[in-house]
């Protein structure tokens, strides 16, 4: 006898009951292949339900390949249905476990998630979605839609002197697709090149994984030290975050931009520029784009997701001419095109001025964050810190005296319910940067940085 219990209180009807539980039995190897199973007659009566319940059981059964029925033989299991232990799917209670975050995260780059411009979003958004064309529903251009691509060409041009037509951007699912997209176009096994260290540990991974190799080259408080680039190596380019090093925060200065652009004249290779948060610049002016320079040799790359929201996954890449064909071909074979209703949204937002606006207001906020997280540094740790970094972007790096943020110290510190992020981390040749750790602050609010930094302080000296 075929023991299925149903249960007539539940909503699911009986039919799908016994089909769901003959499916079970099945592929857990209690049915087994070749095993005839009961009529439809007998089972609706040893179940008590009618024959029709089973009828459709059976027959979605059948139509699902699980069984097979032989006009006046019976209905018999089908070989190879037999699901391995090894792949079933883990028990829902060890997907639904939670690990538990530590109160007060001082992570990069995260933005102030709670001031993003929903209103003014909202109603582009409503106008974008009744009033474009229905062909703008359809697949799209792998380079991006052309409104965003003209707009984004002009903004760039007027705010950081990048000088491109507008078919010369790739609008990409954010920075990390176009910097991988640019490992593809550039690099093969064997290939090299040229990094600061240190240097976001996510991008030299990006770089690696086509199997080029890294050659690095220290940074200090401007930047890439560009009087050690190596005349020996032909590298395919160099990759550079001028405005705000990343993470120690410099800004490299024109004498070595200079450089850099004789450099990759020289060697006929390329620039990769990663204008990482040049847009919140808290001391003296701002500063201009490399690419700007020699827009022939450098690739430019920059994003939305700190000046914005990370959730809207919308980067851009800016080329050099003979490059654009080839990398549209990648874009397209990456994911056909970004999405095509977000891209029409952000180039309303910019062409009516909201970006220049948000980020002006933002700049205000973040520069009042990172003041009050100086104050707080400077209070708790006395004489003791040296503060590096801080004019530019949502982070900075505290750097103390005879500390070793070992992991055994940052798990001291997480257990004081405070995360912190190591600048060694990120760093190519290791053991320079041990006493050094990135602290975010865009994100926070002030009485979390406060209370983050009294932690902090608790955690290292044991008060």
């Amino acid at each position: 006898m075929l023991w299925i219990p149903i249960n007539r209180a539940l909503d699911i009807p009986l039919n799908k009951q016994v089909y769901q539980q003959i499916r079970e039995k099945i592929l857990n190897g209690t049915l087994q292949g070749g095993e005839r199973l009961a009529s439809t007659r007998k089972l609706c009566s040893e179940l008590n339900v009618s024959r029709n319940v089973i009828l459709e059981a059976y027959e979605q059964l059948v139509a699902e390949g699980f069984l097979v029925s032989y006009r006046g033989s019976g209905t018999f299991v089908v070989d190879g249905a037999f699901l391995t232990q090894s792949s079933k799917v883990p028990s829902k209670r060890r997907t639904e476990e939670k690990i538990e975050e530590p109160k007060i995260d001082f992570r990069s780059g995260i933005p102030a998630l709670s001031l993003f411009p929903r209103k003014t979003w909202a109603k582009l958004s409503h106008h974008i979605w009744n009033d474009t064309h229905p062909i703008h529903f359809g697949y799209g251009l792998p380079e991006g839609r052309y409104e965003l691509r003209e707009v984004l060409a002009n903004y760039l041009l007027r705010t950081r002197g990048v000088e491109c037509h507008p078919d010369q951007i790739v609008i990409t699912s954010g920075a990390t697709q176009a910097l991988t997209i640019i490992a593809r176009l550039l690099l093969s096994a064997k290939d090299k090149a040229i990094m600061e260290d240190p240097i976001t540990k996510d991008i030299q991974t990006i770089f690696t994984s086509s199997g080029a190799s890294i050659y690095s080259i220290p940074v200090d408080q401007s930047g890439m030290m560009t009087s050690l680039l190596p005349q020996e190596q032909q590298p395919k380019f160099i990759f550079i975050t001028p405005s705000h090093q990343f993470p120690l925060g410099g800004t490299l200065p024109i004498h070595r931009r200079i450089q850099l652009i004789n450099y990759v004249r020289q060697k006929k290779c390329y620039l990769v520029e990663d204008d990482y948060d040049s847009e919140f610049r808290y001391e003296g002016p701002p500063i201009s784009s490399l690419q700007g320079l020699d827009p022939n040799y450098v690739l430019y790359v920059g994003s939305f997701s700190k000046i914005l929201s990370p959730a809207l996954r919308i980067g851009y890449l800016v080329l050099p001419i003979d490059l654009v064909e080839k990398c549209r071909q990648l874009k397209w074979f990456s994911d056909l095109h970004t999405p095509s209703i977000d891209q029409l949204i952000l180039a309303r937002f910019i062409k009516d001025g909201y970006l220049e606006r948000h980020i002006a207001k933002m700049k205000k906020y973040y520069k009042n964050n990172r003041d009050f997280l100086i104050d707080c540094l400077q209070a708790t740790f006395s004489n003791n810190i040296k503060i590096l970094g801080y004019s530019t972007g949502l982070h900075l790096v505290v750097e103390l005296q005879n500390i070793n943020f070992s992991n055994a110290m940052l798990e001291k510190i997480e257990q004081f319910g405070v995360k912190v992020y190591p600048v060694e981390e990120h760093a190519i040749m290791k053991g320079n940067h041990n006493n050094r750790i990135i602290l975010g602050f865009g994100h926070l609010k002030k009485e979390d940085i406060q209370e983050g930094v009294t932690r902090l302080f608790q955690a290292i000296f044991d008060q």
